[in-house]
């Protein structure tokens, strides 16, 4: 369940004509490469606010692919655990596609992204588009669902298609590898009593060398009190030595990675 975050560096870029040794530096500097790669490390993997991990460790990544027209593909992948509704499944690999364009300050990110989690049975996957705009350190998108979110079934069996995610999110850069990240976001789960719930994330960030550490508090008010038997109440997926836990509890997620 890929997130898309925008990068924390912030570049600023002058030319004058006037000044040739500035057009001949312009003209120096490469342009940015069409692919990059990305690995994270993280305490665990929360996903709109959602523990996907059962509290465990993540390993994480993938590749952007990026052309000069503004379309880009890609993949990104993660370690899951049974228990979060992936029966027989422990990875989650995520495809996506979709135009992205500048016009100054402001941004346009349209696209697909298709959940698909090999090994699961029955078989669960999940297909939403997207859009989103953004203005310098700000950033909102929003996601529909084309089908049963994940392949979950509302009450009485209704569909749960046209479920959607509204994400805010705040990517300031504070100077010297410092910076702040910050995020709201809503789920509005179609014809499932308790599933709606809100997220947010607060957290920093520091670049050495290239390797990005974070940390982030992630909280939520879903229900997953399992006490009770809550929606969100997720188990260890192992029938010998069965454990459970609310799996929107508020915690901290360190992490560290890199794009290469």
């Amino acid at each position: 369940m890929r997130k898309f975050v925008l990068p924390l560096a912030l570049a600023a870029a002058s030319t004058s004509v006037s000044i040739p040794a500035t057009a001949q530096q312009a003209a120096a500097t490469p342009p940015p490469p069409p692919v990059t790669g990305n690995l994270t490390l993280a305490s665990e993997y929360r996903f709109r606010g959602i523990d996907q991990t059962f509290g465990k460790p993540a390993i994480q990544g993938g590749f952007d692919y990026s052309h000069a027209s503004g379309i880009y593909l890609g993949n990104w992948n993660s370690n899951v655990s049974q228990g979060a509704g992936y029966p027989g499944g422990n990875i989650e690999m995520d495809f996506y596609g979709g135009y992205k364009k500048a016009f100054g300050d402001l941004g346009l990110d349209v696209g697909f992204i298709y959940y698909y989690y090999p090994g699961t049975d029955p078989k669960i996957d999940n297909k939403e588009v997207y859009i989103g705009g953004s203005w310098k350190f700000l950033s909102v998108k929003w996601f529909y669902s084309l089908a049963d979110y994940f392949k979950v079934k509302g009450d009485n069996g209704a569909d749960t298609k046209g479920t959607n995610y509204l994400d805010l999110a705040l990517n300031y850069d504070l100077g010297s590898g410092w910076g702040v990240v910050a995020h709201w976001g809503h789920t509005d789960f179609k014809n499932l009593n308790n599933g709606s719930y809100n997220d947010w994330k607060l957290g920093v960030t520091k670049d050495l060398g290239g390797w990005v550490f974070g940390a982030a508090y992630v909280g939520t008010d879903a229900k997953g009190d399992c006490a009770t038997g809550q929606l969100y109440c997720f188990s260890n997926g192992n029938p010998l030595a069965l454990k459970t836990r609310d799996a929107g509890r508020d915690t901290v997620v360190l992490s560290v990675g890199k794009t290469f």
